[in-house]
């Protein structure tokens, strides 16, 4: 378990069980920890995912990380069954976690109500046992979201790109009816509101150390 110092981490993982679900959840973090840490290594895992897919998930890590070392790290099991596949995530997560050393990793929150979602986030924490770890939310119809104890504040800029980012990153999500400005600036100004910002982001935090 690391301290939870956005200005110091050099080395970043960052999970996600679908292609966009990183992006969603966290590309405001990205684009604040990229502009803030140029060199920023990354790896980047995804449990799931097409080929055409996973094309989008490295455009968009590109676009939102543009100044980072990128490592990627992405596979096919089945989507929507990851549960069936507890053996395979735990050795992909854990190989992940002995190839890196990193000062914060950024995951699926425990309390999502998609499976696949779920079992990373549990996952997650007890294979980075030294890092930090922030849980993301994703809006969706499941109508999962709820408290959460860290936050982000967003600039404007930073809000609206992250939403520009999104569409011209995944267009293969573009007809989903829940994909949309209002959806994730909504989602942001609620977050934002908050913690007294315009926008931000909001995680959930289980375990950190605090420096002076």
């Amino acid at each position: 378990m690391g301290a939870l110092r956005l200005s110091a981490v050099r080395s970043l993982v960052l999970v996600g069980a679908h292609p966009d679900d990183i992006e969603i959840g966290a590309g405001g973090l990205l684009l604040a920890l990229g502009a803030a840490n140029p060199g920023l290594r990354v790896h980047y895992l995804l449990l799931t995912g097409t080929p055409d897919r996973q094309a989008e998930a490295r455009s968009a890590a590109a676009a939102f990380l543009p100044t980072a070392r990128i490592d990627f790290d992405l596979h096919e099991l089945p989507d929507g069954r990851v549960p069936a596949y507890w053996e395979q995530a735990k050795e992909i997560v854990n190989a992940a976690a002995a190839a890196t050393s990193p000062d914060l990793v950024v995951a699926p929150a425990p309390d999502d109500a998609h499976q696949d979602h779920r079992t990373l986030a549990e996952l997650v924490p007890t294979s980075f046992r030294r890092a930090s770890v922030l849980h993301y939310e994703i809006p969706k119809w499941d109508g999962d979201l709820g408290r959460r104890n860290i936050y982000l504040p967003l600039t404007d800029e930073q809000a609206r790109r992250k939403v520009e980012l999104l569409h011209t990153s995944y267009p293969s999500q573009k007809d989903r009816d829940w994909w949309d400005d209002e959806v994730f600036l909504g989602l942001a100004r609620l977050r934002g509101m908050e913690c007294r910002s315009r926008y931000a982001e909001a995680f959930r935090c289980e375990k950190a150390v605090i420096e002076l």
